[in-house]
Protein backbone atom coordinates (compact mmCIF):
# COMPACT_ATOMS: atom_id res chain seq x y z
CA UNK A 1 0.00 0.00 0.00
CA UNK A 2 1.22 3.49 -0.82
CA UNK A 3 2.42 5.77 1.95
CA UNK A 4 -0.13 8.18 3.38
CA UNK A 5 0.67 11.79 4.27
CA UNK A 6 -1.32 13.95 6.69
CA UNK A 7 -1.08 16.83 9.08
CA UNK A 8 -1.28 15.42 12.58
CA UNK A 9 -1.05 16.21 16.28
CA UNK A 10 1.01 13.85 18.41
CA UNK A 11 -1.10 12.71 21.37
CA UNK A 12 0.98 10.05 23.16
CA UNK A 13 4.13 7.99 22.81
CA UNK A 14 5.10 4.81 24.63
CA UNK A 15 8.40 2.87 24.60
CA UNK A 16 8.22 -0.29 22.53
CA UNK A 17 11.16 -2.65 22.56
CA UNK A 18 14.69 -1.23 22.67
CA UNK A 19 14.50 1.73 20.30
CA UNK A 20 10.92 1.82 18.91
CA UNK A 21 8.00 3.96 20.02
CA UNK A 22 4.28 3.30 19.94
CA UNK A 23 2.72 6.58 18.80
CA UNK A 24 -0.87 7.84 18.85
CA UNK A 25 -1.53 10.55 16.27
CA UNK A 26 -4.64 12.61 15.68
CA UNK A 27 -4.45 13.03 11.91
CA UNK A 28 -6.43 15.37 9.72
CA UNK A 29 -6.83 12.66 7.09
CA UNK A 30 -8.09 9.73 9.16
CA UNK A 31 -8.60 10.87 12.73
CA UNK A 32 -6.82 8.93 15.47
CA UNK A 33 -4.15 6.58 14.15
CA UNK A 34 -1.86 4.34 16.20
CA UNK A 35 1.46 3.30 14.75
CA UNK A 36 4.97 2.14 15.42
CA UNK A 37 7.94 4.45 14.85
CA UNK A 38 10.81 2.06 14.22
CA UNK A 39 14.14 3.10 15.77
CA UNK A 40 12.59 6.43 16.77
CA UNK A 41 14.88 6.75 19.76
CA UNK A 42 17.89 6.60 17.46
CA UNK A 43 16.78 8.30 14.24
CA UNK A 44 17.08 12.08 14.52
CA UNK A 45 16.80 12.44 10.76
CA UNK A 46 13.32 10.87 10.48
CA UNK A 47 11.81 12.02 13.77
CA UNK A 48 14.06 14.36 15.75
CA UNK A 49 11.83 16.15 18.29
CA UNK A 50 8.70 15.56 16.23
CA UNK A 51 7.22 12.96 18.58
CA UNK A 52 6.88 15.20 21.63
CA UNK A 53 3.23 15.31 22.79
CA UNK A 54 1.08 18.00 21.16
CA UNK A 55 3.61 18.66 18.40
CA UNK A 56 1.90 19.63 15.14
CA UNK A 57 3.55 17.58 12.41
CA UNK A 58 3.34 16.37 8.85
CA UNK A 59 3.31 12.60 9.23
CA UNK A 60 4.06 9.97 6.61
CA UNK A 61 2.86 6.47 7.47
CA UNK A 62 2.12 3.12 5.90
CA UNK A 63 -1.01 1.04 6.54
CA UNK A 64 -0.61 -2.64 5.86
CA UNK A 65 -3.52 -5.04 5.40
CA UNK A 66 -4.58 -7.08 8.43
CA UNK A 67 -2.30 -5.09 10.73
CA UNK A 68 -3.79 -3.01 13.53
CA UNK A 69 -0.84 -0.63 13.79
CA UNK A 70 0.43 1.63 11.04
CA UNK A 71 4.15 2.01 10.38
CA UNK A 72 5.23 5.59 10.95
CA UNK A 73 7.83 6.41 8.32
CA UNK A 74 8.72 9.99 9.28
CA UNK A 75 7.44 13.19 10.87
CA UNK A 76 8.25 16.78 10.02
CA UNK A 77 7.63 19.41 12.68
CA UNK A 78 5.25 22.19 11.65
CA UNK A 79 4.96 23.72 15.12
CA UNK A 80 6.12 22.52 18.51
CA UNK A 81 4.93 23.48 22.01
CA UNK A 82 8.56 23.09 23.05
CA UNK A 83 9.49 26.20 21.05
CA UNK A 84 8.71 28.24 24.16
CA UNK A 85 9.26 27.48 27.83
CA UNK A 86 6.90 24.83 29.18
CA UNK A 87 5.93 25.52 32.79
CA UNK A 88 4.22 22.86 34.89
CA UNK A 89 0.72 24.47 34.57
CA UNK A 90 1.15 24.75 30.80
CA UNK A 91 2.36 21.14 30.58
CA UNK A 92 -0.76 19.99 32.47
CA UNK A 93 -3.04 22.05 30.20
CA UNK A 94 -1.39 20.59 27.09
CA UNK A 95 -1.71 17.12 28.57
CA UNK A 96 -5.40 17.79 29.19
CA UNK A 97 -5.95 18.58 25.50
CA UNK A 98 -4.13 15.38 24.54
CA UNK A 99 -6.07 13.24 27.02
CA UNK A 100 -9.44 14.59 25.87
CA UNK A 101 -8.62 13.95 22.22
CA UNK A 102 -7.34 10.45 22.97
CA UNK A 103 -10.34 9.50 25.10
CA UNK A 104 -13.09 11.11 23.02
CA UNK A 105 -12.02 10.53 19.42
CA UNK A 106 -12.69 7.07 17.94
CA UNK A 107 -9.94 5.39 15.93
CA UNK A 108 -9.91 6.18 12.23
CA UNK A 109 -12.74 8.71 12.32
CA UNK A 110 -11.72 12.03 10.81
CA UNK A 111 -13.13 15.30 12.13
CA UNK A 112 -11.87 18.47 10.52
CA UNK A 113 -13.84 20.54 13.04
CA UNK A 114 -12.07 18.91 16.00
CA UNK A 115 -8.70 19.17 14.25
CA UNK A 116 -9.15 22.91 13.60
CA UNK A 117 -10.38 23.45 17.16
CA UNK A 118 -7.31 21.67 18.54
CA UNK A 119 -4.87 23.76 16.50
CA UNK A 120 -6.60 27.00 17.48
CA UNK A 121 -6.55 26.13 21.19
CA UNK A 122 -2.91 25.02 21.05
CA UNK A 123 -2.06 28.44 19.62
CA UNK A 124 -3.60 30.05 22.71
CA UNK A 125 -1.64 27.71 25.01
CA UNK A 126 1.73 28.97 23.79
CA UNK A 127 1.94 31.49 26.64
CA UNK A 128 1.39 31.38 30.41
CA UNK A 129 -2.40 31.89 30.29
CA UNK A 130 -4.34 28.66 30.20
CA UNK A 131 -7.81 28.81 31.79
CA UNK A 132 -9.61 30.47 28.90
CA UNK A 133 -8.20 28.01 26.35
CA UNK A 134 -8.96 25.01 28.59
CA UNK A 135 -12.55 26.21 29.12
CA UNK A 136 -13.06 26.83 25.40
CA UNK A 137 -11.67 23.42 24.45
CA UNK A 138 -13.78 21.52 26.99
CA UNK A 139 -16.93 23.39 25.91
CA UNK A 140 -16.44 22.84 22.19
CA UNK A 141 -15.37 19.21 22.56
CA UNK A 142 -18.54 18.57 24.58
CA UNK A 143 -20.58 20.18 21.82
CA UNK A 144 -18.80 18.51 18.89
CA UNK A 145 -19.17 15.08 20.53
CA UNK A 146 -22.92 15.73 20.79
CA UNK A 147 -22.97 15.73 24.61
CA UNK A 148 -23.74 19.40 25.33
CA UNK A 149 -27.30 19.93 26.62
CA UNK A 150 -29.42 23.01 26.07
CA UNK A 151 -28.17 25.67 28.47
CA UNK A 152 -31.19 27.95 28.39
CA UNK A 153 -34.00 25.69 29.58
CA UNK A 154 -34.77 23.22 32.36
CA UNK A 155 -34.32 19.62 31.22
CA UNK A 156 -37.21 18.51 33.48
CA UNK A 157 -40.00 21.04 32.90
CA UNK A 158 -38.73 22.97 29.86
CA UNK A 159 -38.91 26.32 31.66
CA UNK A 160 -36.59 29.04 30.37
CA UNK A 161 -33.52 29.53 32.54
CA UNK A 162 -32.71 32.97 31.15
CA UNK A 163 -32.52 35.25 34.18
CA UNK A 164 -33.13 32.30 36.54
CA UNK A 165 -30.87 30.11 38.63
CA UNK A 166 -29.69 26.85 37.03
CA UNK A 167 -28.45 23.65 38.64
CA UNK A 168 -26.78 20.43 37.51
CA UNK A 169 -26.17 17.01 39.00
CA UNK A 170 -23.33 14.56 38.41
CA UNK A 171 -25.73 11.76 37.48
CA UNK A 172 -28.17 13.75 35.33
CA UNK A 173 -28.07 15.28 31.87
CA UNK A 174 -28.85 18.95 31.39
CA UNK A 175 -29.63 21.89 33.64
CA UNK A 176 -32.53 22.13 36.06
CA UNK A 177 -34.48 25.04 37.50
CA UNK A 178 -34.68 25.67 41.24
CA UNK A 179 -37.98 23.78 41.51
CA UNK A 180 -36.72 20.65 39.76
CA UNK A 181 -33.13 20.42 40.99
CA UNK A 182 -32.03 17.15 42.58
CA UNK A 183 -30.47 16.73 46.00
CA UNK A 184 -26.72 17.48 46.07
CA UNK A 185 -26.96 19.55 42.88
CA UNK A 186 -24.45 22.29 42.07
CA UNK A 187 -25.26 25.69 40.61
CA UNK A 188 -24.07 26.92 37.23
CA UNK A 189 -23.94 30.69 37.48
CA UNK A 190 -25.65 33.04 35.06
CA UNK A 191 -22.23 34.59 34.30
CA UNK A 192 -20.78 31.22 33.28
CA UNK A 193 -23.78 30.44 31.09
CA UNK A 194 -23.30 33.79 29.35
CA UNK A 195 -19.61 33.00 28.82
CA UNK A 196 -20.54 29.62 27.32
CA UNK A 197 -23.07 31.22 24.97
CA UNK A 198 -20.49 33.75 23.81
CA UNK A 199 -17.81 31.06 23.32
CA UNK A 200 -20.17 28.99 21.20
CA UNK A 201 -20.48 31.82 18.68
CA UNK A 202 -16.88 33.14 18.77
CA UNK A 203 -13.36 32.07 17.88
CA UNK A 204 -11.01 31.27 20.74
CA UNK A 205 -8.64 34.03 19.59
CA UNK A 206 -11.33 36.64 20.38
CA UNK A 207 -10.88 35.92 24.12
CA UNK A 208 -7.07 36.04 24.10
CA UNK A 209 -6.72 39.56 25.52
CA UNK A 210 -9.09 38.98 28.46
CA UNK A 211 -7.62 38.51 31.92
CA UNK A 212 -8.92 35.07 32.86
CA UNK A 213 -7.87 33.76 36.31
CA UNK A 214 -8.82 30.26 37.46
CA UNK A 215 -12.09 31.23 39.27
CA UNK A 216 -13.64 32.56 36.04
CA UNK A 217 -16.06 29.91 34.70
CA UNK A 218 -14.73 27.34 37.17
CA UNK A 219 -18.27 26.05 37.67
CA UNK A 220 -18.67 25.72 33.89
CA UNK A 221 -15.53 23.57 33.66
CA UNK A 222 -16.82 21.36 36.49
CA UNK A 223 -20.15 20.98 34.70
CA UNK A 224 -18.46 20.07 31.40
CA UNK A 225 -16.04 17.61 32.98
CA UNK A 226 -18.89 15.77 34.68
CA UNK A 227 -20.59 15.38 31.30
CA UNK A 228 -17.42 14.18 29.57
CA UNK A 229 -16.43 11.76 32.33
CA UNK A 230 -19.94 10.33 32.44
CA UNK A 231 -19.79 9.54 28.73
CA UNK A 232 -16.28 8.05 28.70
CA UNK A 233 -17.07 6.25 31.98
CA UNK A 234 -13.78 7.12 33.65
CA UNK A 235 -12.06 9.95 35.46
CA UNK A 236 -9.74 12.18 33.45
CA UNK A 237 -6.30 12.12 35.05
CA UNK A 238 -5.39 15.63 33.90
CA UNK A 239 -8.62 17.09 35.29
CA UNK A 240 -7.46 16.30 38.80
CA UNK A 241 -4.03 17.76 38.07
CA UNK A 242 -5.59 20.99 36.75
CA UNK A 243 -7.72 21.28 39.87
CA UNK A 244 -4.58 21.38 42.03
CA UNK A 245 -2.89 24.18 40.09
Amino acid sequence: MALKESEAIVLRTYPLRESDLLVTLFTRLEGKVKGVARAAKKSKRRFGGALEPLTYVRAIYDDRERQELARLDSCEVIESPMATEVSYPRAVALGHVAELLDELMPDREASDAVFRLSLAVLQELRGPKLWMAVTYFELWMTRLMGFLPELSECVVCGRSLNGSRAFYHALADGLMCADDKRLASSELSHESRMIAAQMLRSRVSEFAAIDWPKPVAEDLRKFLLQILERHIEKKLVTAGMLEKI
